[in-house]
């Protein structure tokens, strides 16, 4: 008897379309607040549902105003200096559930 474990495990996954509009699997890491902006941590996700060793995405949370629905959208962000701090703060909540490699 198989059994799965997927549907578990997908309480916390986000999908996002990359540039060129596939759908790719993140796990959600943590929200990070900085200077009244907040940042998801995402963990890429491969195709058979587990966690890719491997770098995190960073991205910026931004309202999209929309009268209908209060939707987020992600963006992502081409100032180094504000990933880094956003990695820091992240680094420095999970140092004890997370092995980082500088």
């Amino acid at each position: 008897m198989e059994e799965n474990f997927e549907d578990e495990e997908l309480d916390n996954i986000v999908i996002l379309n990359d540039e060129d509009g596939n759908e790719v699997k993140f796990e959600f890491l943590d929200l990070v607040e900085l200077d009244d902006e907040e940042y998801v941590v995402l963990l890429p996700v491969s195709e058979e549902g587990e966690e890719e060793e491997g770098e995190v995405v960073i991205l910026k949370v931004e309202d999209t105003d929309d009268d209908d629905a209060e939707e987020e959208s992600y963006v992502s962000i081409e100032d180094e200096e504000v990933l880094n701090k956003v990695f820091e703060i992240f680094k420095e909540k999970f140092k004890d559930d997370f092995d980082f490699v500088d």
